[in-house]
């Protein structure tokens, strides 16, 4: 509410990022695909939009794929696939 005015340059990235999250489910969609969806925040914006990722996935029913370097989001995945070089080399 306080930042309905704002353009988006005047938003945190956390903020932004929201703002896509938000823009990405205004169909509904079954799919959610998310490529490094924390890679430019802060510890706590990030957590805080994996959050929003996740009740996401809980509210709605979609189906989120996470595509991301950082262990400790990975640590959250229903499913984890490593990739080396193209390939897929382990399951979780």
């Amino acid at each position: 509410e306080t930042r309905l005015r704002n353009r988006p340059s005047q938003l945190s990235g956390g903020e932004q990022q929201r703002v896509a999250i938000a823009r990405a489910l205004a169909n509904d969609p079954p799919l959610l695909l998310c490529d490094e969806p924390t890679g430019a925040l802060d510890t706590a914006n990030g957590d805080l939009v994996m959050d929003t990722l996740y009740q996401v996935q809980r509210d709605l029913n979609t189906a989120v794929v996470i595509v991301t370097h950082d262990p400790r989001i990975a640590a959250r995945a229903d499913r984890r696939l490593v990739m080396t070089d193209g390939r897929f080399v382990d399951e979780s």
